[in-house]
């Protein structure tokens, strides 16, 4: 078998999910990477749930449209939404398509390609909804919360406009959090809504869109040369009618997409720039350190209650408390946190709806995280603390029991005194670890302080200041534990030795 047939095969297997078709020419050339977030991207891309294998969706389809323009294969790459455009600085592909919306801070570091499709904001509500009929009817009402996702022109119009808001990592889980209550309304770009929300029946389109916006393909700015092969290529699918065509497949055509024939270079979102200044930003973050504090300190809490009584009945209690003290501790240690997460927070109302339970289980995201962290994390100091008490010899009980002490005093006078000793570092060093833990909250809503930095760093592309003052906001939390733990650690050893 040819070189250049082996070649075509191999990039049958490659570029086949996508659909796109090949040629002898394609084959031979290097392939162009594209990037996306298949979780929950639809309608952008996402699996076919006829074959999930495959990925569909409208840039699927404009993805396959360029290849043949360009009569190059176009091969997709899996990668977080939120690290699209740093992905495109370490050059881990070549372009990132996902719905991505131009604005200026934006343009400022990366180019843009003629915009693909011209979108608006939708706002969702409800069905029942009778407190207001259109977003315009929410500002300046603080008592209404609106959910959207970060870094969007959605996420910025609402913080413009003071509007109290909940940041979400994905699409699916505002307009979950809607049905169920938890929030008041959602923003999106419409294409999302559409699919997501027009046909729920318990929820449904507040007044129509706004605030018009345009999507484009992203490069490096380096990729002058790719970026215009693109512009050509787009310009192309524009006049022939076949980007209507995709439009139209995927409910997404309307009389606002003739625009985009126009001259492009006038296509620039009108959002308005801010200053990022210190004394802007710095409070937000530390507003996120005080909620990674309590987080942190109310979950290590919940664990030391749960983790000691769980201990000692591993090493006192009868066979069947044994038994099941065993299997919480394997229980919540062989779980992932993030799923025990996703399960209290969007799992526990199915389960209560399913079973036509009174009560709705509708935990408060702060509550959710603490509680899931805790249950996590007791577990693992239940078998410190089992640890550190077992390592006390039997005498120490003799003794005490010699002269008359109950079991009960016994431990809180003699053996825990001194089990304190062996349990407090490695309890510190978890206690350290919680505070870095705290940042996986971020996945139920909760707006920490890794989650701050996100938000601002992406709206504000200062990366590498922010993410300066954010680590030094954890050193800050996190350090003095040691020195309180090695303090601690010396007093009570003098005090047991005295």
């Amino acid at each position: 078998m040819s070189k250049s047939w082996s070649l075509v095969i191999a990039a049958t297997f490659v570029a086949g999910p996508l659909g796109l078709p090949l040629t002898k020419a394609t084959a031979d050339e290097k392939p162009l990477i594209w990037a996306a977030d298949a979780e929950g991207g639809a309608p952008y891309i996402f699996k076919d749930p006829k074959n999930p294998q495959k990925n569909i969706g409208y840039e699927v389809d404009i993805a396959a449209a360029l290849a043949r323009e360009l009569d190059r294969r176009i091969e997709f790459k899996q990668y977080e939404f939120e690290s699209l455009f740093s992905g495109l600085e370490r050059g881990d592909f070549d372009i990132a398509m996902n719905g991505l919306e131009i604005t200026p801070d934006r343009k400022k570091k990366y180019r843009f390609t003629r915009p693909y499709y011209l979108y608006k904001l939708q706002f969702v509500t409800r069905a029942g909804e009778h407190r207001f009929a259109s977003f315009d009817e929410c500002r300046g009402r603080k008592e209404l919360t609106i959910g959207t996702l970060a870094d969007t022109a959605a996420q910025r119009l609402l913080d413009k406009l003071g509007v109290n808001m909940k940041v979400y990592p994905g699409q699916v889980e505002p307009y979950a959090d809607l049905a169920l209550g938890r929030i008041d309304g959602v923003l999106l770009d419409l294409p999302i809504a559409l699919y997501y929300a027009k046909d729920n029946p318990k929820l449904r389109f507040a007044g129509p869109s706004f605030e018009p916006g345009y999507y484009a393909i992203a490069l490096n700015p380096r990729n002058e040369a790719l970026a215009n092969q693109l512009d050509a290529a787009l310009e192309r699918l524009l006049q022939s009618g076949e980007l209507r065509k995709i439009d139209e497949k995927w409910g997404l055509w309307d009389d606002e997409q003739p625009q985009l024939l126009h001259d492009s270079s006038k296509l620039i979102a009108a959002d308005a720039e801010s200053e990022w200044r210190f004394s802007l930003y710095l409070p937000l973050l530390l507003k996120g350190a005080g909620l990674t504090v309590f987080i942190t300190v109310a979950s290590m809490l919940l664990a030391v209650l749960l983790g000691l009584p769980i201990a000692l009945i591993r090493l006192y209690g009868l066979a069947p408390l044994r038994w099941l003290g065993l299997l919480y501790v394997e229980f919540f240690r062989g779980i992932p946190v993030l799923l025990l997460l996703y399960f209290l927070y969007y799992g526990l109302p199915g389960v209560a709806a399913n079973l036509d339970l009174p009560v709705t289980m509708k935990l408060d995201p702060l509550w959710a995280a603490i509680l899931g962290l805790g249950l996590n994390y007791a577990a693992y100091e239940s078998e410190i603390y089992r640890s550190g008490i077992s390592t006390l010899p039997i005498g120490q009980w003799e003794a005490a029991a010699s002269l008359g002490m109950s079991r009960t005093l016994t431990f809180r006078r003699i053996i825990l005194p001194q089990a304190i000793r062996v349990i407090l570092p490695p309890m510190t060093n978890d206690f350290v670890g919680l505070f870095k833990d705290t940042s996986i909250v971020s996945i139920i809503t909760v707006v920490e302080l890794s989650k701050e930095y996100q938000i601002l760093s992406k709206s504000s592309l200062k990366y590498l200041e922010l993410g300066l003052v954010t680590a030094a906001l954890y050193l800050i939390m996190s350090v003095p534990l040691g020195y309180v733990s090695r303090y601690l650690e010396k007093r009570w050893s003098k005090d047991l030795e005295g």
